[in-house]
């Protein structure tokens, strides 16, 4: 019980860094919670490796003023370095134009121990409500992958609900 109460506590604290490294825009803090072959799939992007991920969340941050990610307790499978897990996620954020965005979701991931701290290695995003904050917007229905814990395949696709990550729009001028 001690090994899963450690990996629990770290893998909060990378959830903590990963917040907080959003928020900031710390593009070089965000990277660090990422292993150097992540592999993270959201809004029907698919990217692969550290510096990808890194380069693709330098454009979709600047279309926010600021995102503040919440993450409830993860639910874990933890063993020999490795754990999984199954996070709720809600997401408040303002556009760059004021408007008020709201998101919910889970991540299904992939943690691996390096030794300094725990890191992503791989994440899956399913967006189940994206709008305004009152969610007066739309719910989505993705896949069930049961109970934990029970994981989506590696090469599970991700689907595009809100644009954010596609439709970059003059973010890629």
């Amino acid at each position: 019980m001690a090994d899963f109460a450690a990996a629990e506590c770290a893998i909060r604290q990378l959830q903590a860094r990963y917040t907080d490294a959003v928020w900031r825009k710390d593009y070089d803090a965000f990277g660090d919670c990422l292993t150097v072959d992540c592999e993270w799939r959201i809004g029907g992007v698919i990217m692969r490796g550290r510096a990808e991920i890194v380069e693709h969340i330098r454009l979709v941050l600047p279309q926010f003023r600021r995102m503040l990610m919440s993450f409830s307790a993860p639910i874990l499978e933890v063993g020999q370095g490795m754990a999984t897990g199954r996070t709720y996620v809600t997401e408040q954020s303002a556009f760059v134009d004021g408007r008020a965005f709201a998101a919910i979701g889970i991540y299904y991931e992939r943690f691996v121990d390096e030794g300094d701290r725990w890191r992503y290695a791989w994440r899956l995003f399913q967006t189940k409500y994206a709008g305004p904050p009152d969610l007066s917007g739309e719910f989505y229905d993705n896949s069930n992958f049961g109970a934990p814990p029970q994981m989506p395949a590696p090469d599970t696709q991700t689907i595009d609900y809100t644009h954010t990550h596609t439709n970059l729009g003059d973010a890629k001028a």
